[in-house]
């Protein structure tokens, strides 16, 4: 079966692995951040219609205290606790896999997977995951909330491209294979 609506993860790693740090810190993010840089940011996402993300993530980015990002897209956020719809979001109170599932269903742009990392390692185990882009961040954090957690099957990628930036930034794009 063609997959035409990609499941694309676009994220920022420190170097050892990390999304957050202790609290779910995003001070790391700090070092990188350059006026009218966005790293491809802009870019991606006019490819997608429609974002999910988990609970912890989603209100992290309302603490931002700036307009929801995703206004014009359909976006899922995954929560056992919360049900319904809010201003900007439904919420999926199912497996990830399966909410997935249902939007293969229908026509539409890619789908952004904008964490966290328990999403992620959710569509992982099933494989569900087409496209990682990740932007890794010249900074060691040490301890706090990993991309990766353990529990999900091997599985091989191919690098599409890879670029640095003068703030130190490397972004490869791998999709699996």
């Amino acid at each position: 079966m063609d997959i035409t609506r990609k499941v694309i993860v676009f994220i920022a790693v420190s170097t050892d692995g990390f999304i957050a740090g202790e609290n779910d810190d995003l001070s790391f993010l700090d070092g990188v951040q350059v006026a009218g840089e966005d790293y491809g940011y802009h870019d991606f996402v006019q490819s997608v219609d429609t974002v999910i993300m988990g609970r912890k993530t989603y209100d992290k980015v309302l603490g931002f205290g700036i307009p929801y990002p995703h206004t014009g897209r359909k976006s899922y956020v995954v929560s056992k606790e919360r049900k319904g719809q809010d201003a900007h979001v439904t919420y999926w109170n199912d497996d990830p896999g399966k909410l997935v599932h249902h939007l293969r269903t229908e026509a539409g742009g890619h789908i952004f997977v904008d964490g966290g990392s328990t999403v992620i390692r959710s569509l992982l185990e099933e494989n569900l995951i087409d496209r990682f882009i990740i932007s890794t961040i010249p900074c060691l954090v040490g301890k706090g909330v990993k991309l990766f957690e353990t529990g999900y099957p091997a599985q091989n990628l191919k690098l599409l491209r890879s670029c640095s930036f003068p703030s130190g930034l490397v972004q490869c794009w791998y999709e699996r294979i």
